[in-house]
């Protein structure tokens, strides 16, 4: 029972660093035209959500390990 709270709080760690992330240091970065930082920002969006899904999946894989029924 305790696993699944350690899994959904390192959840929600990984959505506040991800929004941190994107708010801080995706935010202000300005590369001069619009384009270039439409484009910029949305590619380095969706690499930041790919990393967090496959950290996701390893610690779902590491918290439910053996717990087959």
């Amino acid at each position: 029972m305790v696993r699944i709270y350690l899994f959904l709080g390192g959840m929600w760690a990984l959505i506040i660093l991800g929004g941190g992330l994107a708010v801080t240091v995706l935010g202000p970065l300005d590369f001069g035209a619009p384009l270039a930082n439409t484009l910029l920002k949305a590619v380095a969006a969706i690499a930041l959500v790919v990393l967090w899904v496959m950290i996701l999946v390893r610690l779902m894989k590491a918290t439910f390990r053996g717990r087959r029924k």
